[in-house]
């Protein structure tokens, strides 16, 4: 697990979007049972993520800690985890931000509208991303991105702390 921007391939370098992150593992028997919980901790993410377990829509995390009970989906032997992880836009920016302009700018503003884009036509630079705002340089620092982990999967013991009331 490494943040995308330090993948030596660009377009994993400069992704912007949904990544989907799948593994099996194997679960004993004994750790699972009515006197158990089973949490499933991803560690640090960059910037959120939406967890299926076994098929099972666990939910989104958007902030730390990006930990969720995981005992209503996990079974006793192998199961499948799959974690889809979104990052913020600025990665995608810069990258572009590598290839020749194709606009022209007023300061960080939007000179005028480009004859490709007014044309229907594709960007004659490849860049994937378009702007109004110029806010990104080349040089500009790329944002952590993905799931940095560590991925852990925590079982505990339940144990009561008193009756409850009445």
């Amino acid at each position: 697990l490494i943040s995308w921007p330090e993948h030596s391939d660009p377009g994993v370098r400069y992704f912007s979007g949904t990544a989907e992150y799948v593994t099996e593992f194997d679960v004993p028997a004994n750790l699972l049972g009515s006197n158990r919980s089973v949490w499933l901790d991803l560690g640090r993410v960059k910037n959120f993520a939406t967890v299926r377990l076994n098929g099972k829509d666990l939910g989104t995390l958007w902030k730390a800690p990006f930990r969720l009970d995981v005992g209503k989906a996990i079974a006793a032997g192998t199961n499948k985890l799959e974690i889809m992880v979104t990052n913020l836009w600025p990665n995608r920016l810069i990258g572009d931000e590598q290839l020749p302009a194709d606009v022209e700018w007023n300061g960080m503003s939007l000179k005028k509208w480009p004859d490709w884009l007014l044309q229907g036509k594709h960007r004659p630079s490849g860049r994937f991303a378009f702007t109004t705002w110029h806010w990104y340089t080349k040089d500009s620092p790329l944002l952590e991105s993905g799931l940095l982990g560590p991925v852990t999967l925590r079982s505990a013991v339940t144990i009561p702390i008193g009756k409850p009331r009445r």
